[in-house]
């Protein structure tokens, strides 16, 4: 086997094994709660598995807070994905973004 082969097989390796992780990362949650108002869970193909508001935090006069750590919370789970994501990539290949 040449050279070429050996890394061709690698590197369809690297994809299986990165594909597999993927797919366990998607359905992880993540967690985030803010300032006991908002706890969001969001899985790691960013779909939100729940969202719960505190009843206080139903109070007109709070519209734009409660909207501000809504997307707080959904921005801060979205980085949390992204970087295991990264770990992910760079565990399995070496580098991130390679796949």
């Amino acid at each position: 086997m040449n050279q070429m082969q050996q890394m061709l097989m690698q590197a369809q390796r690297m994809q299986r094994e990165l594909a597999k992780a993927k797919a366990a990362l998607a359905e992880k949650e993540f967690k985030v709660s803010k300032g006991g108002m908002v706890e969001l869970v969001m899985l790691g193909d960013r779909s939100i598995s729940s969202l719960n508001i505190d009843e206080a935090a139903l109070d007109p006069e709070n519209k734009e807070m409660l909207e501000e750590t809504i997307i707080m919370a959904i921005n801060e789970a979205s980085e949390q994905i992204e970087k295991e994501n990264a770990e992910l990539e760079e565990k399995i290949t070496g580098k991130t973004g390679l796949f």
